[in-house]
């Protein structure tokens, strides 16, 4: 089945696409080059935007001072950040549609589900790229940012259930015991991660504010006066932590001949101690630049990986229409 391999290849170039993306947001977040474009599709007027200040009008600070939130001193860094941003988006969304393209030509026939969700995901990210136009017209809304990435974990767990489907023709997934626990688990470890990440984004609002209170002379300061909402994450990422510990031990105790599912437990397991790793580094380090868009990163990561797992642990219902062909 060689077109359902090359759906699967491009499902996961897509999937890692959207990991980057979310990635590059992370670092226009902590750059703080949201508003580097005013303005949405283009920026500062321009399809290509400015590389340098005398490529503007002699007004831009009265054409977009007001959306700049203050910083109407233009900023070429930002504002390439943030069109980097732009274009990485567009590269996805041409990504998603080649997949719904392979889906359509793979399993039009055997499996009309992998090509609905190919499809699904196709028109959420059309959505997404108008949500992130409201985002830029919201002058970076928290609730609009949060809705944003929220909609991107979505995209991802309908892909990684597209790309699933399409494994259960050519591979075997190892059988567990008591699968019913263990699932529950797993589920609850997901909605936690997704509480965990939604939490972290309110945490670095209130960085911002701690930030802009505090400056950055005194960065290393900044954790003592976050308050509750950061000892509740710092509290929850031990519970995550814990929860994920006994999935991975429980799988591993389980399963006699090693595949999918273990392999994926391991990942889980190296992906949540490299997030604990950037968190600590977050809190000790004073909060590192470049260690904000990893850990944001790293937490989605987590998510898709423990999304897996609960698909291969239901697989007979996951795969129900597969099986009773």
């Amino acid at each position: 089945m060689t077109h359902g391999k090359v759906f699967r290849k491009l499902g996961f170039w897509t999937i890692g696409a959207i990991y980057f993306l979310i990635l590059v947001g992370g670092i226009v977040r902590a750059t703080g080059s949201g508003m580097g474009c005013p303005d949405w599709p283009k920026c500062f007027g321009s399809w290509v935007p400015p590389t340098d200040i005398s490529q503007l009008p002699s007004n831009y600070k009265e054409i977009y001072g007001e959306k700049l939130k203050g910083e109407i001193e233009f900023n070429a860094v930002k504002t390439w950040i943030e069109y980097i941003n732009r274009l990485v988006g567009v590269a996805i969304g041409f990504l998603v549609f080649g997949t719904f393209v392979s889906a359509f030509v793979s399993f039009r026939k055997q499996d009309k589900t992998i090509v609905l969700l190919s499809l699904l995901a196709t028109i959420l990210v059309a959505f997404e790229g108008w949500l992130g136009s409201k985002v830029v017209s919201s002058e970076l809304h928290p609730v609009m940012i949060t809705l944003h990435m929220i909609l991107s974990v979505i995209i991802v767990f309908v892909l990684l259930y597209a790309v699933a489907r399409s494994y259960n023709y050519v591979i075997e997934i190892e059988d567990i015991a008591d699968k019913s626990s263990l699932s529950f688990l797993v589920s609850a470890a997901i909605f936690l991660t997704i509480g965990q990440v939604l939490l972290g984004t309110q945490v670095r609002e209130i960085v911002d504010q701690v930030a802009n209170s505090m400056g950055e002379a005194l960065r290393t300061e900044w954790v003592a006066n976050l308050g509750g909402k950061f000892q509740m994450h710092a509290f929850f990422s031990i519970v995550i932590v814990i929860i994920n510990l006994f999935i991975y031990y429980r799988i591993k105790k389980s399963v006699e001949n090693k595949g999918l599912l273990t392999t994926f437990a391991n990942w889980l397991v190296i992906i949540i101690g490299i997030e604990l790793l950037s968190g600590l580094s977050l809190a000790y380090l004073g909060f590192p630049r470049l260690m904000q868009p990893i850990h944001l990163t790293l937490g989605t990561l987590a998510i898709g990986v423990q999304f897996v797992i609960f698909l291969f642990l239901n697989k007979e219902r996951v795969f129900r229409s597969i099986a009773s062909k």
